[in-house]
């Protein structure tokens, strides 16, 4: 296997080498150039697995701030991908935050590796983002016509780029030239800005919709079309917290709904939550009723974009070799803990819908448990395209649509920074438990499998410190570091001097830590304990039940 180097990004406003625009489309090179193609993949250091089969197309459908169980509102999504594909109930984002996510979606990776951390600022937004290692530049470099409709990064804009700076590996690009928005936007070609405005026709999910169908019906293939519209993402955050735009056509589709009813939804009891979430107000059922209802409603027009694309795909004789994967960049919350946003680490900001249709495995419709991640979609796509690329922290979930008996994980890595209303945190999700450890010192921990709404944080229990202990050094053991996080939780709740120290447990559980002193340990009164001893001669009166490691002397 060959690693792929690294390759740092052209400077954003650089113009690339450009042809004459093409049907109203720009072309960054002649479609068709297999064999300049392969040259490239040589040089980039690709290994290519699959030479001997035909490279599928591929069209990856990513939505913004679309929670997992939303589907019910998108009917060609449920009949045609569904109900003929691979549902993955267990997907999550590792960063639940759009730029963040999308990074992870385009490299394979977590924040702490392509550095995008936030929306925006020092650390994050396309100006934090190396644009010169992501999969449009694998899929082009062996042969396919790389397409591009939709939101791409946060901070494609004049203040970082320029509306002629194409992002490496793309042959086709319309994508938003500064804000998303429903009405009032630009978009760029790569070549010329189009401003568009409050018609009906030219709400802008229909639009890149229509964009998204055409590019199908023009290329011949094998084509990699990544669709990225701005719905169900909130019209004007942090404007209003609440309204979003659905097409005109579909107003008030779902009026009446109201807000959603769980028990963490304006959740009653918050103290023993982190500071951050102590702090929110209850939300106005009314607002909330909004929020949920048009964020569904706006869903309307994204399934009727899929199903001008399926039916591009059908017409042209492409269906049945197109592996179409659709998902979101991340969750959002229905007013679940007081919030109405991402980026906390509950349930409803981690969770995508995730759903991958590719008829060419011939397996039936079903519903897949093991745990997908946005990291997983590049080497997914990469695989199907016959790929092997190295440095990726994803892994291709192309062996869990057949449903085949893979070694999977049982628990990942979630990270977030922002300078925002949420501190920055370092977790795990397991398929029970999950810990969540802030840079404010707080911690959060949840039994999943008895209390899926996380409404009781278990971290100050004392029949779950050791547990706690252990997700602690889990974090110390990962890369998760984000930027003004400082030094991970000790893993003792006391700690020794150099000097001799004389150290006494309490009646709860107790993880203590000798120095490199000659100390005396006494835990026998306490429940079960955990002692480290130091470089010293230490001595350790001790019950059955606690643990010593590394002490001279055990005292009964």
């Amino acid at each position: 296997m060959t690693m792929l180097p690294h390759r740092r990004a052209q400077a954003p406003g650089a113009r690339p080498e450009q042809l004459p625009v093409q049907d109203g489309w720009h072309l960054r090179r002649a479609a068709g150039s297999r064999v300049v193609k392969v040259l490239v993949a040589a040089a980039f250091g690709l290994a290519i697995t699959g030479a001997a089969r035909a490279q599928p197309n591929i069209v990856l459908i990513a939505t913004d701030d679309q929670r997992h169980n939303t589907l019910h509102a998108m009917p060609t999504v449920r009949a045609e991908l569904v109900g003929k594909g691979v549902r993955f109930r267990n997907a999550f984002v590792v960063n639940p935050l759009c730029c963040p996510s999308r990074a992870s979606i385009l490299t394979g990776t977590y924040s702490h590796t392509n550095g995008v951390w936030a929306n925006g600022g020092a650390f994050g937004g396309f100006q934090a983002f190396d644009d010169s290692a992501t999969l449009p530049l694998w899929l082009d470099a062996v042969g396919y016509e790389t397409m591009f409709v939709g939101k791409y990064l946060n901070g494609y804009t004049s203040t970082h780029a320029t509306p002629d700076y194409v992002p490496p590996g793309w042959d086709r690009w319309l994508a938003y030239w500064g804000r998303p928005r429903y009405f009032d936007y630009e978009l760029t070609d790569g070549r010329t800005v189009t401003s568009y405005g409050a018609s009906a026709r030219e709400y802008s999910t229909d639009v890149m919709g229509a964009a998204a169908s055409r590019l199908i019906r023009e290329t011949e293939g094998p084509f990699f079309l990544y669709f990225s519209p701005f719905a169900p993402h909130l019209a004007d955050w942090p404007v209003d917290p609440y309204s979003v735009d659905p097409a005109p056509r579909h107003v008030d589709a779902f009026a009446g709904l109201g807000a959603l009813e769980r028990p963490s939804v304006n959740e009653p009891d918050v103290a023993d939550k982190p500071r951050h979430v102590r702090a929110r107000a209850p939300i106005p059922p009314r607002s909330l009723a909004e929020l949920r209802e048009e964020q569904l409603e706006s869903l309307l027009a994204v399934d009727d974009a899929i199903a001008g694309i399926l039916a591009a795909l059908e017409d042209t004789g492409k269906l049945a070799d197109t592996m179409i994967v659709f998902t979101s960049d991340n969750g959002h919350a229905w007013g679940e803990h007081r919030w109405t946003h991402k980026s906390d680490p509950y349930e409803e900001s981690l969770r995508v819908p995730l759903v991958v249709r590719y008829d060419r495995l011939g397996v039936a419709p079903r519903t897949e448990g093991r745990f997908a991640l946005n990291v997983d979609l590049a080497p997914t796509l990469a695989d199907a395209a016959g790929i092997e690329v190295t440095g990726v922290e994803g892994r291709s979930l192309v062996g869990l649509l057949a449903g085949g008996p893979t070694a999977w994980r049982t628990r990942f890595l979630i990270e977030y920074f922002s300078p925002g209303d949420v501190p920055g945190y370092c977790g795990f999700r397991g398929r029970r438990w999950k810990y969540v450890q802030y840079a404010t010192g707080e911690e959060e921990l949840y039994d999943l499998g008895r209390d899926p709404n996380e409404l009781r944080n278990l971290r100050a229990e004392d029949s779950r410190w050791s547990l706690t202990m252990e997700f602690r050094a889990r974090v110390q053991q990962s890369q998760c570091r984000p930027p003004g996080f400082g030094r991970p939780l000790p893993l003792c709740t006391r700690s020794g001097t150099s000097g001799r120290d004389s150290m006494r447990g309490t009646e709860r559980p107790d993880w203590l830590c000798a120095g490199r002193g000659n100390d005396r340990i006494d835990v026998s009164g306490g429940r079960q304990d955990v002692v480290r001893c130091g470089a010293g001669f230490d001595r350790v009166r001790a019950g059955r039940r606690d643990v010593v490691f590394g002490c001279e002397a055990r005292i009964p």
